[in-house]
């Protein structure tokens, strides 16, 4: 039995009784020593504030009825397992790691929290979260000043007064919109909302809102069929109704990595006689997927459609000029 369930066994016996336990009738319970009772009990009282009481006369432990909602003392209604318990460990370092600072006063309670309950878990307390690291590769360093405006108006359905620079137009436009949705995608916040200036659900990126108003007007709620179909039918963040289907052949020395891939939720693979492994992937804009066809060199072959095919053949020329020997001027 961990520390943790027998902290969760102790609770359930003491919660199921109005009239003190005796210390041997825990030790029985619990299957453990009256030294391992003894820390149990105070681990309760400690990482989860149990107004735990002891009557001397009977050498029991009892819950202080009067401490609790309607006279009863409960614990939070999670019970986690040991898998469930280490994805914690990864939550709370992905709490401390991704971008600093972000809601960090409001989540400071859950991080005391899950700091209590994985040092009642695991050896050496909290030093076991550590041992776990969140890389983030490739991620946009950004300030996201606007997000808890942006995060309360998507849970309250209030409209929102943004004004947002384009980094593909190099434009900065102002716009009124109903969020829906925020997508956390490698490693960047978009907030997927109900343009009413375009009159067409859009994709915007949190970093690049340079001002933003919530407004006193309720947001359109769009139904999640028609957010699904159109921020999710596609490849990567570049939203729209997929309209083309790319078919990708990798070596067969790439296949083994390949093949156990997701780039796409609707995607469809098979290996090859000769043990390629060819990759079919819906999409609208060709824009992100061709950066990650790029990322796989020589290791991929584009043979559908052929405005792909071409546009990775251009980048490859383009690619090699880079490094031709220049020719001098006269």
């Amino acid at each position: 039995m961990s520390n943790l369930q027998r902290i969760y066994q102790l609770h359930r016996i003491l919660a199921s009784r109005t009239v003190p336990v005796p210390h041997h009738m825990l030790e029985e319970h619990l299957e453990c020593s009256r030294a391992t009772v003894n820390r149990t009990i105070e681990s309760l009282r400690l990482y989860f504030n149990a107004p735990i009481l002891y009557d001397r006369e009977r050498n029991g432990y009892y819950y202080d009825r009067s401490a609790g909602e309607n006279g009863l003392f409960e614990l939070p209604g999670v019970w986690f397992d040991a898998q469930e318990l280490h994805a914690l460990l990864t939550m709370q370092q992905l709490l401390e790691q991704i971008q600093p600072g972000l809601l960090g006063m409001q989540l400071k309670p859950v991080r005391e929290r899950l700091k209590k309950i994985l040092a009642a878990q695991f050896p050496g307390g909290t030093a076991a979260i550590n041992r776990i690291r969140i890389l983030s590769m490739m991620g946009r360093q950004s300030a996201l000043r606007y997000f808890q405006p942006v995060a309360s108006a998507l849970l309250q359905r209030k409209q929102l007064d943004i004004t947002y620079h384009s980094r593909s137009r190099d434009r900065q436009t102002e716009r009124t919109v109903s969020p829906q949705r925020l997508t956390h995608y490698r490693d960047n916040w978009y907030l997927d909302a109900w343009c009413h200036k375009r009159d067409a659900l859009r994709s915007f990126a949190v970093e690049r809102i340079a001002a933003c108003q919530v407004r006193d007007c309720a947001a359109r709620d769009i139904a999640d069929s028609e957010l699904n179909a159109h921020f999710a039918s596609s490849y990567g963040i570049f939203a729209g109704q997929a309209k083309h289907t790319a078919v990708l052949r990798f070596t067969a020395e790439c296949a083994r990595w390949v093949a156990d891939e997701q780039w796409h939720p609707h995607q469809q693979g098979q290996f090859l006689l000769d043990g390629r492994y060819e990759l079919r992937i819906p999409y609208a804009n060709e824009t992100e997927l061709v950066m990650d066809i790029l990322k796989h060199g020589a290791a991929v072959e584009v043979i559908a459609p052929e405005a792909l095919r071409q546009t990775i053949l251009q980048n490859l020329q383009q690619a090699q000029e880079n490094y031709l020997p220049k020719r001098k001027e006269k």
